[in-house]
């Protein structure tokens, strides 16, 4: 009986001294005067996804346009090679 006690005593205490780590870690997080917050990071992303939309548009309507029509003709001039 005794060493349950001992053991319900340690948890107990373990417990106690986690929790008053994560009370002050909360505290501390709470009371930061930093400029960084939710609309700050969820405006950095839109804006670094939008960014990439737009770069992966242009590098498309390249390819499709420009370097693919070309890539195509070059490649059946190779295989139909007259020499």
């Amino acid at each position: 009986m005794r060493k349950i006690n001992d053991t319900m005593n340690r948890l107990t205490v373990a417990a106690y001294v986690y929790g008053g780590k994560m009370k002050r870690k909360l505290a501390g997080i709470l009371t930061r005067k930093e400029g960084e917050g939710f609309v700050d990071t969820a405006l950095k992303i839109l804006i670094s996804v939008v960014v990439g939309a737009l770069l992966l548009a242009g590098l498309y309507a390249l390819f499709k346009d420009t370097i693919l029509p070309t890539l195509t003709q070059r490649i059946q001039n190779l295989f139909n090679y007259q020499g």
